[in-house]
This record gives structure tokens, sequence and C-alpha cells, in this order.
């Protein structure tokens, strides 16, 4: 697992951050400045890619966050099943399955070229290409 450590003042919105072994994206940030005998805070919303739970949390502006490192990837549509999808990957000719997103599924067709994502081991189908 490939991961770069950043601090929570050093994160942005749009960034990922692996909390609970599980990426999410901050949508939102608020950092309050330090006091005279404090450190500052930081407030994050976010996003779970992989299941679309929200969660807030708030820390110190020291304490260290997990970054994940996203292998986006091409790949083209060998046959749709259901909720499923199996395709097979641009460079290294792996065939796999994923589950079709709720937003993708009307649109989605045999030979179609796709892009999805690997965010540490975990592959989700994010749009066509």
């Amino acid at each position: 697992m490939v991961l770069k450590i950043v601090n929570a003042t050093d994160l942005r919105i749009g960034n990922y951050v692996f909390v609970d072994n599980e990426a999410f994206q901050v949508k939102t940030m608020d950092i309050s400045k330090t006091g005279k005998h404090g450190a500052s805070k930081c407030r994050f919303e976010t996003v779970s890619e992989m299941s679309g739970k929200k969660r807030i949390f708030m820390c110190p502006g020291h304490e260290r966050f997990d970054v994940p490192m996203i292998d986006k990837r091409k790949a083209q549509v060998l046959s749709i099943n259901g909720e499923s999808v199996s395709i097979m990957d641009s460079e290294n000719f792996e065939n796999f399955e994923l589950t079709i997103p709720e937003e993708l599924k009307d649109e989605l067709t045999d030979g179609a070229n796709v892009e999805y994502w690997d965010v540490e081991g975990t592959k989700m189908l994010k749009r066509i290409l």
C-alpha cells in the first residue's frame, strides 16, 4: 500500500484522505487561527468515494493524514451483466468485474471505453470516455 503523508493544514478541497481504511474526498474545510497558547484546528466535511457516506471531523492542524495514491486507468467494456460490468484493462489486458454506478447505468454499452480508478486495491468505474 503506497501512501503519502500530509499535515491537516496542507489538505485542500478536492484532495483525498484515507480515514478508517476508506478513501474520502474533502468537500469543505475550515482552519482556525492559532491562539495564544493553542494550536490551529481544522474541520473537514468529507464524502466517501466507495459508499457515498458523509463524514465530518475536527482535528489539530499538526495531525497527519494518509493520502491514497489513485491510479487512473483506461479499459474497454466486454459485457454488461445486470448490475456489474466485465472490463479489460487497455495496458495489461487484465479482465475483471466491477459494479456499475447509478449515473452510468443508462449510458454504458458493450465495447465502450471507460476510465476506472484503483484506490489502494479497490477498483471503481468512474466515467465513459
